[in-house]
């Protein structure tokens, strides 16, 4: 959901910055990797000693990284698979590192098993939610489905109520370290709600391309005493497998 609407403006913001760093030969993949560690770095330093204000304030810093390569591979006409593999790839690593660091706060300093298995949960759904299209795509569907929490909305509610939830043990203001929890509740839901999203468009594109599979193969039957045959059944499985 807010891919759709903030991708567009927070590239236009740094288009400039991704000319500059191609000006200075400085590769997208370099900053895929420069990010993520600045990412898992700012997670694993400060999250689990429950400076949420800090983590996320270095958080903030890498996080950009994301679109800022997308951009430098686009202006400099190098994008490649392997461009966008190693992204999707690092992204995932991004994401377990932010709640795998809120893990470790509540099963140590934070005693709270329960918000660490709510973390937990939050860290394997958010993978779950990324297979599930990436599996859906892998066997020739669309996947035509947004979801209610993609990893734009789980980072946004997470990093945005941990780093006031900081302000807490850092700045001693009362009573706003409640936000994590109920981000961490929140983006559970939102994730299981987004996973069952996304199982239930696969299982019906699934069933229109099978349909589509077996009209063609009816088709091709037919095909054959009048003559026409293969190119239609061809033509019939890609529109039922693409719709």
């Amino acid at each position: 959901m807010l891919n759709k609407y903030a991708r567009a403006f927070f590239t236009r913001v740094l288009t400039p910055f991704a000319a500059l760093l191609l000006r200075l030969g400085v590769s997208p993949d370099t900053v895929t990797l420069i990010g993520t560690g600045g990412v898992m770095a700012g997670a694993l330093a400060f999250f689990p000693r429950g400076e949420f204000f800090w983590g996320t304030v270095v958080i903030t810093l890498f996080v950009f990284s994301d679109l800022v390569d997308g951009t430098m591979a686009r202006q400099s006409g190098r994008s490649s698979r392997w461009g966008a593999f190693l992204d999707s790839t690092l992204d995932r690593v991004a994401d377990a590192a932010v709640f795998g660091g809120i893990a470790l706060w509540y099963a140590g300093g934070g005693g709270d098993p329960v918000l660490c298995a709510v973390a937990i949960f939050c860290l394997a759904s958010g993978q779950v939610v990324s297979y599930t299209k990436a599996r859906g795509e892998s066997i020739g569907l669309p996947v035509n489905v947004n979801g209610l929490v993609e990893r734009a909305e789980r980072l946004v509610i997470t990093l945005v109520c941990a780093g006031l939830a900081g302000f807490e043990t850092t700045f001693g203001v009362p009573y706003i370290g409640i936000l994590l929890p109920v981000a961490l509740w929140a983006v559970a839901v939102g994730s299981l709600v987004t996973i069952l999203q996304r199982m239930v468009t696969v299982r019906r594109e699934a069933a229109e391309a099978d349909a589509g599979r077996a009209g063609g193969g009816a088709a091709s039957a037919g095909g054959k005493a009048t003559g026409p045959g293969r190119d239609g059944a061809a033509a019939t499985e890609q529109g039922g497998g693409s719709s």
